[in-house]
């Protein structure tokens, strides 16, 4: 058979498995049906296609099906090592030219963002994409004829695919590895089966099994947004129990003849009001980050005359002020610009300039100041109130994240406000940051580009 017919053999097989892929309309059963019609298509060409490139003797081995003894394996991994070098020394190929089964499926291979390892009955490795050796962190970036327990200790992996290879057994576990950076695979093991001459196309019993594929998919990412939406429902849950339970024990004590009490009915009254109106409140703020994150709120940059901003956030947050007995100083100049949606800047300076109040010290500052640095425009509002610890300090932009949750309940805050301006922030392509030292007061900044972004 020639190189053209092993590509065309190939082909098929790979428009086999994605026409399978499509049917199951699911991007891991894609990626595994192309995954096995490839690996079908090369084990059967090395076997009987390539078998005149080898040894006479490697070659009667191969078709039998003997894969477990290491110079074997080597012969195979030779085998595809040569039309990848085939492809290698060939050039640009046309669409008349032959193209080596071995090295297409490599390329094809390397290009996957999926780990895949196959090993033998011996559960040495015969073959491995540049995913999987870049996971097992290769030395020099081989991992043929290496045994799995030299590549790793981890029971899951060795139970996934001893169940194939004993059992022919296919199987699907999360796999957690900590070299480097701690990742989350879902492995999925399936045996490779090769019939010999009068068995049945399964391989009969488990005799015609000469290996087994894994495939890692990194769910790395899907594993931490399922930990932030887990912990984004926690959260919610507990903020709206709190004012939710003080509302109906009031509403109760009232039903129950409290509500003929005029030296108590409306305090209870007012309780019931101002948890409605803080739940109301939560409800309006996560909406509001919600929308701000799936990107549906848009940004209209323009000039804005920022000491005019600044003096209508002083102006409306001075009652709260005095009441904390708070004094606050509009330090901008006259004359300055900068570039930013007036409504979503107010709405940022707002939450800064409220926290600031309400952090503070009885009798302290608030300072609001404006720095051009370059080609950006950093609005800064410094406190002069206790400061945030250092271990609180990358943390404090999250969403629902306190330092002190029940000084934070009782002035009111919903845990959501920082999260809003850093994400507000981001959208104008800029930055909200953070410097404090604990007594000493904190500075929260919004970095703003200094002209509009095109």
């Amino acid at each position: 058979m020639s190189l053209r017919s092993a590509f065309a053999l190939l082909l098929a097989a790979l428009m086999l498995g994605a026409g399978a892929a499509l049917f199951f309309r699911n991007p891991q059963t894609a990626i595994i049906s192309l995954l096995f019609a490839a690996t079908g298509a090369l084990v059967a060409h090395l076997l009987s296609v390539r078998a005149s490139d080898l040894s006479a003797a490697h070659a009667d081995k191969l078709r039998a099906g003997v894969l477990t003894e290491p110079r074997h394996v080597g012969s195979l991994v030779s085998a595809g090592d040569q039309a990848a070098g085939e492809m290698k020394t060939a050039g640009a190929i046309g669409v008349t030219g032959d193209v080596p089964a071995g090295a297409l499926l490599k390329a094809t291979m390397d290009s996957m963002r999926e780990g895949v390892l196959m090993v033998d009955q011996g559960m040495r490795v015969v073959g491995s994409n540049r995913a999987a050796r870049d996971l097992f962190d290769a030395v020099d970036g081989e991992l043929v004829a290496r045994r799995l327990t030299e590549l790793t200790r981890n029971s899951s992996i060795h139970a996934a695919f001893l169940a194939a290879l004993e059992r022919g057994e296919r199987g699907e576990v999360k796999v957690e590895t900590q070299i480097g950076e701690r990742r989350v695979f879902d492995l999925q093991v399936a045996p490779l089966h090769q019939p010999t001459r009068g068995q049945a196309a399964d391989g009969g019993a488990n005799g015609g099994i000469r290996g087994a594929v894994g495939v890692f998919f990194d769910i790395t990412r899907l594993e931490r947004l399922e930990r932030v939406r887990q912990e984004f429902l926690s959260n919610v849950s507990h903020e709206l129990r709190t004012p939710l339970t003080a509302i109906i024990t009031f509403v109760e004590t009232l039903e129950g003849g409290a509500i003929d009490d005029p030296a108590h009915n409306r305090r209870f009254l007012s309780v019931i009001r101002r948890n409605s109106e803080r739940m109301h409140n939560l409800i309006d703020d996560i909406l509001e980050l919600s929308a701000i994150e799936a990107g549906t709120v848009t940004v209209e940059v323009g000039a804005v005359r920022l000491h005019s901003l600044v003096g209508e956030c002083v102006t409306a947050l001075t009652a709260t002020a005095d009441e904390q007995q708070v004094v606050l100083h509009n330090e901008v100049a006259l004359d300055t610009f900068v570039y930013a949606d007036a409504r979503r800047l107010e709405q940022m300076l707002a939450n800064l300039v409220h926290n600031a109040i309400k952090f503070n010290r009885e009798g302290g500052t608030v300072h609001v100041r404006h720095e051009r640095h370059g080609t950006r425009d950093r609005i800064s509002v410094t406190d002069t109130g206790e400061g945030i610890a250092p271990e609180h300090i990358e943390r404090i932009f999250e969403r629902f994240y306190r330092i002190d949750r029940a000084r934070s309940r009782a002035l009111g805050g919903t845990g959501l406000g920082l999260a809003i301006v850093k994400h507000l922030a981001r959208a104008h392509g800029g930055e909200a940051t953070v410097r404090s030292t604990p007594n000493q007061g904190s500075t929260f900044a919004v970095e703003l580009p200094a002209a509009p972004q095109k």
